[in-house]
């Protein structure tokens, strides 16, 4: 089943094309998040999503029903959890949260969600004396507290310590784990790559690629780079791969990491040569996103 469908997705502010043309979906159960710089247009597609927002053209459907025309009934299966939001100062956290309970008919228990988020020890104080970060933990608890089928998270670890971020990602994980749909906007790649099960990079209001956190960007396909130094008096012209010599270290990319180590690996144990430091790895999730921002600026 399908929980988002978006088709040919644009939204025009006077002359600036802040969504130029979106095709994504969403499957039930799963959590898909949206990558972009600042301004790529991922909180205005959210927000036309959330049905906060009008589109200038294109399909959109949430749950089944266009957001622009939902009711209450679909708005009540759906959870928001917005960059910043307000609630009132002079309330307590289980004061806020009980009153937004009462908007959904089936919602979390209150005591539930309180600990859910880490704020079992400020339950009953004013959420003026909160932190920035237990504000935040604030705002997921008001986004989850109906039990919503589908979740919007938008950037919802901003200001998190990193105990707090890895009690949220938990959090993240248990709710899916529940069935629940999670559409999440972060600038962590480590989130992404640790939550999401597909990601779309969008920039300048269009995707530029999209797929799961290990292969998108043909992140799969990359060569492995292989990083070592070597002891005094041994040069990299003597090695029996290419390779090339940079910042102290030795450094070389293979397609076949496995046969290319074991020719490196049995060159060195023959001669009792070290090869201290010796580390292999593929681009991170990061490398490949500023690799696609950057390919999209510069075209």
């Amino acid at each position: 089943m399908v929980a988002i469908e978006v088709s040919g997705l644009r939204k025009s502010y006077g002359s600036l094309d802040a969504v130029r043309g979106l095709d994504f979906r969403v499957d039930e159960g799963e959590v898909f998040a949206l990558l972009g710089p600042n301004g790529a247009g991922k909180t205005t597609t959210l927000e036309i999503l959330e049905g906060f927002r009008t589109r200038t053209a294109g399909e959109v459907r949430v749950l089944g029903e266009d957001p622009a025309r939902a009711g209450r009934a679909q708005r009540q299966r759906v959870g928001i959890v917005l960059q910043g939001v307000v609630s009132e100062p002079y309330l307590t956290v289980r004061e806020v949260l009980t009153r937004n309970a009462a908007y959904y008919p089936n919602p979390r228990p209150v005591a539930e969600v309180i600990e859910h988020v880490g704020l079992g020890e400020k339950a009953d104080v004013r959420v003026k004396t909160l932190s920035g970060g237990q504000l935040r933990r604030l705002d997921v608890g008001l986004g989850i507290i109906g039990d919503p089928e589908l979740l919007f998270l938008d950037e919802p670890t901003t200001g998190f310590d990193p105990t707090a971020r890895r009690s949220a990602w938990e959090l993240v994980r248990q709710l899916r784990g529940a069935g629940t749909t999670i559409v999440l906007t972060t600038h962590y790649m480590d989130e992404a790559q640790s939550l999401a099960d597909r990601v779309a990079v969008i920039n300048a209001g269009v995707i530029v690629a999209e797929g799961t956190p290990d292969t998108i960007g043909g992140r799969a396909q990359a060569a492995a780079r292989i990083r070592f130094h070597l002891p005094p008096g041994v040069t990299v012209g003597e090695l029996p791969v290419t390779a090339v010599e940079g910042d102290g270290a030795v450094e070389l990319h293979a397609h076949d990491p496995v046969r290319t180590l074991h020719t490196l690996t049995g060159w060195a144990l023959e001669r009792g040569i070290p090869l201290e430091g010796l580390t292999v790895d593929r681009p991170s999730l990061e490398d490949v996103y500023l690799a696609l921002i950057s390919e999209e600026d510069e075209a």
